[in-house]
């Protein structure tokens, strides 16, 4: 016998007449009803009965973790009507839990005090405490016999408009027919049309027939594409001190040009990069013109222009830290962000002003430069760094552009110089004028930049500059690539790799700017060892060097969803020569690491050692930071 798959499951022998959606539709009844009513509080005990099923060892933990009565057992209920709320909610969970992983005629029992709770009235009287048992024959596993895409799209070469097949996340004769894959393939089929300029293609039709005789499944998914599209008017609602011919130019969609979903998304992401919207929405008009076009609205809401901000912090090695800004981010009406920022640091280790960090600086940011994905960006910034290898006071200035290339490529060039004045143990006071050119290309496809467990980083940057008060040109190079790998399905063992190299091509080390060496060692570098203290070693002390290797590697561990656990180990090395001979020593450092999960990325706590100290390295080395080490 056939029958419609929305109706081949048993409820406790009982018809039960709540509402109930599935495929993303309202099966029967109608409005769902209150779980939750005000009342006296009912507890009550929960006995929860799975029959067993050879082919999926995990159903019943997927059917607990759907079942509010299971979920909530430790709290009370409000009132009696509010534990029967929860059961009659808990039929539509359990009966959609069963039907995702394929089972459509399975037999769902709920009964409070031993009456069927889909029998009971709202009024019911119900025992205080009650005894609640949920009984589950999840009934055989369902598969598609017969699967079909009416007006399925044509297929296309442009990869930018390619989506997965149905066929591929399962949508085939053969394989289990749960409810989401049914979903999907509706899913994909309605955005293979959208991608190809389909603007209001939907899904007309989806027919789901079950045989319960064969314990299979014919589905049938009907598409109506509609009209193509291209994009009309852009209007833009809702600004108050932002140009709207601006805003509109920076969704970048020309007009006349055919409509592609993924320029939808482009564009709503460009303007959450202006920081200036509380919120912004791109709406598609509700039908195509009959030119067409498609017209489009941008509604936003503007944030308070200005904003300030102050913090502090505090350690036992760099003493009290104060620190704050003040931001106007629509300084001329097109999202110009200017930016003043101060920080000092070192307080209370000593009272010197001169032997305290700080730093002052100004930020200009004008989005929108020739293409809506292009910024200008300059800087003026006056500083001072007291380190154990050398002392620094400077002001630098730098102007350039950024450009997004795409979701994962980016790029940046600018025109820098400045004048800073060095102390150091091994060549004493010097000053540097210099003035170069910085090009970078990063690319980050990483699926979570605090907490990668998938996907590759990169970034290449090269500085060509020229140095006054010796006349030296020189250039210098640097490169750094990671990659993440899970070792499951479900990214609880992960395995993460960082290498690092870097070049100085130019004069020697004594008429090179400390700043412009390269230093290694600290929390984001060879752990165990102490901030930028692997330089090249000197009879008068510690320098920068020419050259650069830094490579980590890390084994992370998920131990419950808010708790994981790390091993790594990092290695270093500077040379004195532009390119690595190794004459001076590898630094090690290995160790273990927690890590507190949270939405914002997990709360690091590092602890190393390094495994060939010298004499002024310490013995082990704490670091506590928020994200992942890389």
């Amino acid at each position: 016998m056939e029958c419609l798959v929305a109706l081949g499951l048993s409820l406790g022998g009982s018809t039960y007449a709540h509402s109930f959606e599935i495929f993303g539709i309202k099966i029967f009844g109608g409005k769902d009803e209150p779980e939750d009513t005000i009342g006296e509080p009912y507890s009550y005990s929960v006995d929860f009965a799975v029959s067993p099923t050879a082919d999926e060892a995990d159903l019943e933990k997927r059917l607990k973790g759907a079942s509010t009565l299971w979920q909530d057992r430790e709290e009370v209920a409000s009132g009696a009507a509010g534990l029967l709320a929860k059961a009659r909610g808990d039929y539509r969970r359990l009966l959609a839990t069963l039907y995702s992983e394929g089972r459509y005629g399975g037999t769902i029992s709920i009964r409070i005090d031993g009456r069927e709770a889909a029998d009971l009235a709202p009024d019911a009287t119900i025992a205080n405490p009650a005894k609640v048992q949920v009984s589950i024959d999840p009934g055989p596993l369902f598969r598609f016999r017969e699967t079909d895409i009416v007006n399925r799209a044509p297929a296309t070469l442009d990869r930018k408009d390619q989506v997965p097949s149905p066929e591929e996340q399962g949508f085939v004769p053969g394989e289990i027919a749960r409810s989401g894959t049914i979903v999907q393939a509706g899913k994909l089929s309605v955005e293979a049309w959208r991608q190809q300029g389909f603007a209001k293609a939907e899904l007309a039709d989806r027919r789901v027939v079950a045989a319960h005789d064969r314990d299979v499944v014919d589905a049938t998914l009907v598409v109506e594409p509609g009209r193509k599209a291209h994009y009309g008017a852009v209007s833009v609602e809702g600004v108050e001190r932002m140009d709207p011919e601006y805003v509109a130019w920076m969704t970048a969609l020309p007009r006349g040009a055919e409509y592609d979903p993924d320029d939808i998304k482009k564009a709503s992401d460009r303007l959450a990069r202006l920081e200036v919207f509380r919120a912004a929405r791109i709406q598609e008009a509700e039908e195509i013109s009959d030119d067409g076009s498609l017209p489009v609205a941008v509604i936003v809401q503007e944030r308070l222009p200005r904003r300030f901000g102050f913090g502090g912090s505090y350690s036992t090695v760099d003493g009290l830290g104060l620190e704050a800004y003040w931001m106007h981010r629509n300084l001329f009406g097109r999202a110009e962000r200017l930016r003043f920022e101060g920080k000092i640091s070192g307080i209370g280790e000593t009272f010197q002003v001169d032997e305290l960090t700080y730093r002052l600086a100004t930020i200009f940011t004008k989005p929108g430069v020739y293409t809506p994905d292009t910024d200008f960006v300059s800087s003026l910034i006056g500083d001072r760094e007291v380190l154990d290898a050398y002392t620094r006071s400077a002001i630098t200035a730098a102007a350039g552009f950024t450009h997004k290339f795409s979701d994962e490529l980016s790029g940046r060039i600018y025109l820098n110089g400045g004048y800073a004045k060095f102390w150091d143990d091994v060549f004493g006071r010097r000053e540097f004028q210099t003035v170069g050119l910085l090009g970078g290309i990063n690319y980050d496809s990483r699926n979570n930049p605090t907490d990668a467990t998938s996907g590759y980083y990169a970034d290449v940057e090269v500085e060509p500059f020229y140095e006054f008060n010796y006349g030296n040109p020189a250039a210098r190079f640097t490169a750094e690539g990671r990659a993440y790998y899970a070792l499951d399905a479900d990214d609880r063992f992960v395995v993460a790799g960082r290498l690092k190299v870097g070049s100085i091509v130019g004069p020697s080390i004594a008429e090179i700017a400390p700043d412009k060496l390269f230093f290694a060692g600290g929390g984001g570098s060879v752990r165990g060892y102490e901030y930028r203290n692997i330089g090249v070693e000197t009879p008068a002390g510690l320098v920068g060097g020419r050259s650069l290797i830094e490579a980590s590697a890390e084994l992370r561990t998920r131990v419950t969803d808010s708790i994981g656990v790390v091993a790594f180990a990092d290695a270093g090395y500077v040379g004195a020569d532009s390119l690595p001979d190794f004459s001076e020593q590898i630094k090690v450092g290995a160790g273990l690491g927690l890590r507190y999960l949270t939405a914002l990325g997990p709360i690091r706590l590092d602890v190393a050692v390094p495994l060939n100290p010298g004499d002024d390295d310490p013995d082990i080395a704490f670091y506590v930071g928020i994200g992942q080490a890389f």
